[in-house]
């Protein structure tokens, strides 16, 4: 009897560990953008099969193209869906707008869609012209969710990049332009009410070749380097968490301390100006994927929602030649660089729904095979 007891207590504690490891494999914080600034893309279809196949399981769009809505049914993938910059004055002063706005794009596909945010506007500027009207259009596209009962499931933000701090360096020293303030207060207050996440643009590569002199190549791209940055208690090994530490020390003195930050873009060219090789944007991109399951010196143990940018090389986009080089696949739909999109240690590691399903039946065959000795030698 001990002897039985003992044998059923492994296959629990092995079955907690597959269903842990499964777990951890499903939480992983990687999406992919899905730009199509392009003319020689394949169908949305074909998109979503490809994000499947290569186990993505959230998208950000920029528009809430029908197309790409339709082709996500019956998928599992989450999506992050753009209310266009153009858009944004009409739903801030027109509040039948924005509930149009909600049924056609989100409540009209609310049944198969997973939607995840609502981002309105992407790196608005405080000078721009649309940025005077942001604010109440997230309140409208809130209030429009309300009338649906669908503010509980979706949250509402936007997306900012990293020139609207005035200060990053030390990252401890990171704060807010003051020109920005009467701008990003009132959404970072709304983003904090509601419980939403502010959604961040951060490319090391900008910053980097803003100041090739000063900020060694590997700081950027997450390689081992002689670079340290000291900040009272705090060292930084990248620039990457060097620059997000900075965004949270700016929420800390908008009295935003434990603002949930997404990454919703980040990445590197592989062509077109400086540092954009094909070797530094694999490099990039797989150290990313890899750092942002541990969080940052000021929030350690963190996993952190990313975004890779992008999906696609997007080849109408521009005026930076870089600009059309950021794709992760061909139009082909080749991998343009062998990386995973989990944060196992190699390529070879990574699982998937069927690595998984045979380990547990190797699993639980073997141990039935040690039961039925063990039993026979009773």
């Amino acid at each position: 009897m001990a002897l039985m007891q003992t044998l059923v207590g492994l296959q629990i504690l092995l079955l907690f560990h597959v269903l842990g490891t499964t777990e951890y494999i499903a939480a992983q914080p990687i999406g992919v953008c899905y730009g199509t600034v392009a003319d020689n893309l394949p169908p949305p279809k074909e998109v979503v099969d490809l994000y499947e196949a290569n186990g993505i399981e959230k998208m950000r769009i920029y528009n809430p193209d029908p197309s790409i809505m339709e082709a996500l049914k019956g998928s599992n993938i989450e999506l992050v869906v753009g209310v266009p910059n153009e858009d944004i004055q009409t739903l801030a002063t027109s509040e039948p707008s924005a509930i149009q706005w909600v049924q056609n794009n989100i409540k009209t596909h609310i049944n198969y869609v997973k939607f995840r945010y609502i981002v309105v506007g992407n790196e608005i500027m405080p000078n721009d012209q649309q940025a005077q009207f942001m604010f109440r259009a997230m309140q409208n596209i809130y209030a429009a969710l309300v009338s649906f009962k669908l503010h509980t499931k979706i949250k509402v933000s936007t997306a900012i990049k990293l020139s609207v701090l005035g200060s990053s360096y030390p990252p401890s020293q990171g704060s807010f332009s003051p020109s920005s303030y009467s701008y990003i207060k009132p959404i970072i207050s709304f983003l904090a009410d509601k419980d939403a996440p502010l959604l961040v643009n951060l490319y090391t590569y900008f910053t980097y070749i803003g100041d090739p002199n000063d900020i060694n190549l590997d700081f950027a791209l997450f390689s081992p380097s002689n670079t340290t940055i000291k900040d009272g208690k705090y060292e930084y090994h990248n620039l990457f968490d060097a620059s997000l530490d900075a965004v949270y020390a700016a929420l800390e003195k908008l009295d935003a301390p434990n603002l949930q930050v997404v990454v919703s873009e980040s990445g590197w060219p592989s062509d077109g100006g400086s540092a954009a090789t094909v070797l530094n944007a694999k490099l990039y991109y797989q150290n990313l994927v890899q750092h942002v399951t541990q969080g940052t010196p000021k929030r350690p143990n963190q996993a952190l929602e990313t975004y890779l940018f992008a999906m696609f090389d997007e080849d109408l986009k521009g005026p930076a030649e870089t600009e059309r080089h950021f794709g992760l696949f061909h139009p082909n739909k080749n991998l343009k660089y062998q990386i995973s999109f989990t944060s196992c240690s190699s390529e070879s590691d990574v699982p998937n729904s069927s690595a998984l399903s045979m380990k547990n039946n190797v699993v639980y065959y073997f141990l039935f095979l040690i039961f039925s000795y063990f039993l026979g030698a009773t």
